[in-house]
């Protein structure tokens, strides 16, 4: 697995938490290094992710923004209705796509490939539409 992908999962599973928990993102960062001690091979992680970092910091800075953006071009849906995971591959793939040099390509399809194995196949159009939408309007 290509390290940015598996940086870009650990940054959707921080995020997750920290929607859920309302805990400081540095809190949520540290807890989930804390994950990683126990769940992989039962060592510490030998380095930081500095880019999981970056993108969980930038998001949780840029949420409230982000946040208008995934509203403006979501028909129908109110942000607080949208499932937890969903809305946090929406953030993360809007910040990416924003703030970092990473082609848009690259961010959806990164997106999408989220959604499939967090979320659910249905979740790929929906994920895919907004992106496609917040997209065109950069």
């Amino acid at each position: 697995m290509a390290a940015r992908h598996r940086s870009r999962q650990r940054a959707l599973q921080v995020l997750y938490q920290w929607d859920m928990t309302k805990q400081p993102v540095e809190q949520v960062i540290s807890s989930f290094y804390e994950t990683l001690y126990s769940e992989e091979e039962g060592k510490p992680a030998l380095a930081r992710d500095e880019f999981m970092e970056e993108l969980v910091t930038g998001t949780s800075k840029m949420a409230t923004a982000i946040d208008d953006r995934i509203v403006a071009k979501s028909e129908n849906w109110k942000l607080d209705r949208m499932p937890v995971v969903d809305r946090n591959i929406l953030r993360l793939a809007i910040y990416e796509m924003s703030r970092q040099e990473t082609p848009a390509a690259v961010v959806i399809d990164e997106a999408l490939e989220l959604a499939r194995q967090f979320s659910g196949e249905e979740s790929v159009g929906f994920v895919n539409g907004i992106l496609d939408a917040v997209h065109r309007e950069e």
